[in-house]
């Protein structure tokens, strides 16, 4: 009897430790927007000076997050031609995102902004709803948030399916060591003329956070384009000296049609 004993406590706590290993199921979604080898670049414009660019790209990677695969999302931005003469940019942001679930496991920013400069290393712990700063400093924070690059990727497995004007997103993002919750809001749909021509989109606003970074919903505005890729193609943004936008002019890797694209 004491052997019996022994074997089933034994048992019971090697149950325990398989099950609290992974205590919580982790967020999954259904993403038909990209995949690796996607990559996208955007010409960005002040007034009618092209003032930078940036690109996006998902590439692969052998590195795991708590285990399971990842893709490996880099964002690079710089400022181009006589802007770099007076405030030069160059910027790297990466991310490393769930396959599954479109949560970033580690991320990492480079900023160097005319002489500021920014080094970010967060590992995010879904698995235990933490995120470590990599500077000594650990939050609690929601299973499944965001960061700064994984949030335009996230955006893009979103439900747009029937979608109303009105209809609001909102998940939650952690940056700068604070935790926001993103909001953005549809407001219908147009066709855009960019350089690389005539597109069928949905246009987004976000629903901002008065006094961070813009003062009103209008101060910013995205259109996507409304085929199965869902890539912004512009981003236009009303800023103190003027206007600026972001506004796709290349792209390879997709994974679906580009059908938004009008002849």
């Amino acid at each position: 009897m004491k052997k019996l004993l022994l074997l089933s406590g034994v048992l019971i706590l090697v149950l325990f430790l398989m099950s609290s290993s992974d205590p919580m199921d982790l967020p999954t979604v259904n993403n038909s927007a990209f995949q690796v080898g996607e990559k996208l670049r955007y010409r960005i414009t002040y007034g009618f000076v092209d003032a930078g660019e940036a690109t996006l790209e998902v590439k692969s990677t052998s590195k795991t997050g708590n285990g399971r695969e990842l893709f490996h999302a880099v964002g690079i931005g710089r400022t181009l031609g006589g802007f770099n003469a007076f405030y030069k940019v160059d910027d790297r942001y990466e991310s490393y995102l769930d396959k599954k679930g479109v949560f970033p496991w580690f991320f990492v920013r480079r900023v160097d902004e005319g002489g500021y400069k920014i080094n970010q290393d967060y590992a995010f712990k879904h698995h235990q709803a933490k995120v470590d700063n990599g500077a000594g400093k650990t939050f609690k924070v929601p299973t499944g948030v965001q960061d700064m690059i994984s949030s335009f990727y996230y955006a893009r497995t979103l439900n747009f399916k029937n979608i109303k004007k009105g209809k609001t997103f909102e998940f939650p993002c952690f940056m700068d060591d604070e935790l926001y919750n993103l909001k953005i809001k549809y407001v219908g749909e147009e066709i855009i003329h960019i350089r690389k021509g005539k597109f069928k989109c949905m246009k987004f606003v976000p629903v901002v956070q008065t006094g961070r970074y813009f003062k009103s919903e209008e101060d910013v505005n995205f259109w996507v384009t409304s085929d199965a890729n869902r890539i912004p193609v512009l981003v236009k943004a009303k800023i103190p000296v003027g206007i600026v936008k972001m506004h796709l002019v290349e792209w390879e890797g997709l994974r679906n049609e580009l059908s938004s694209k009008l002849k």
